[in-house]
């Protein structure tokens, strides 16, 4: 119960930080940088408080993994809104997440999501442009004022070809159907039996 708590808290979040990250201004700063900061520690935290008070299951699982792709696909289509990270970065994650629950739960038919080593490493480092833009707004390193949106964007485009290469390694390690005979086995048998000794 209280995983689930801490994975709706940062649900709720999803629409605000996307807002503030969209439109600079429209929410003070300093409460845009805590939103992000509170939203990963719920992310850290929520895994831990369902193991260890033995309520880790796979509902809460695809509960903990949907709220996240909420939050970080909708804060990084604020940040393309405001030009700070290319708009195809939150349209691959879509996809990655839609081919993540399609693999696990149809392909592979598992009764929980289906890890990835490359596709986990991503979902942790989407927070990172989100917490650089939330802190380059608060001007905490003037000195570094022109660095904070080429690396914001450097930043993106890397998390666009990781994200593309986890697209095709799971694409790659996807189950492959039964190759079907070229003939029937009855018709194989047959045929062989007229063959010439």
């Amino acid at each position: 119960m209280m995983a689930h708590l801490l994975t709706g808290i940062r649900l709720l979040l999803a629409a605000p930080v996307a807002w503030g990250l969209a439109y600079a201004g429209s929410i003070p700063d300093e409460w845009l940088l805590g939103c992000v900061l509170v939203a990963m520690a719920t992310d850290y935290f929520d895994g831990i408080v369902a193991q260890r008070s033995g309520t880790a299951s796979a509902g809460g699982q695809l509960f903990d993994h949907t709220t996240d792709f909420v939050f970080v696909t909708s804060g990084l289509l604020g940040a393309a809104v405001a030009d700070e990270v290319p708009l195809a970065l939150p349209v691959v994650i879509a996809v990655a997440f839609a081919q993540y629950v399609i693999d696990s739960y149809w392909l592979h038919r598992r009764k929980r999501l289906r890890m990835s080593r490359l596709g986990r490493w991503n979902g942790m480092l989407y927070f990172v442009p989100l917490v650089v833009i939330a802190a380059s707004r608060l001007n905490i390193m003037a000195f570094g004022s022109e660095a904070w949106p080429v690396l914001v964007m450097v930043l993106g485009y890397a998390l666009l070809v990781s994200t593309i290469a986890s697209i095709v390694d799971r694409a790659l390690a996807a189950p492959r159907l039964p190759e079907l005979p070229t003939a029937p086995p009855r018709f194989a048998e047959e045929a062989a039996g007229d063959e010439p000794a």
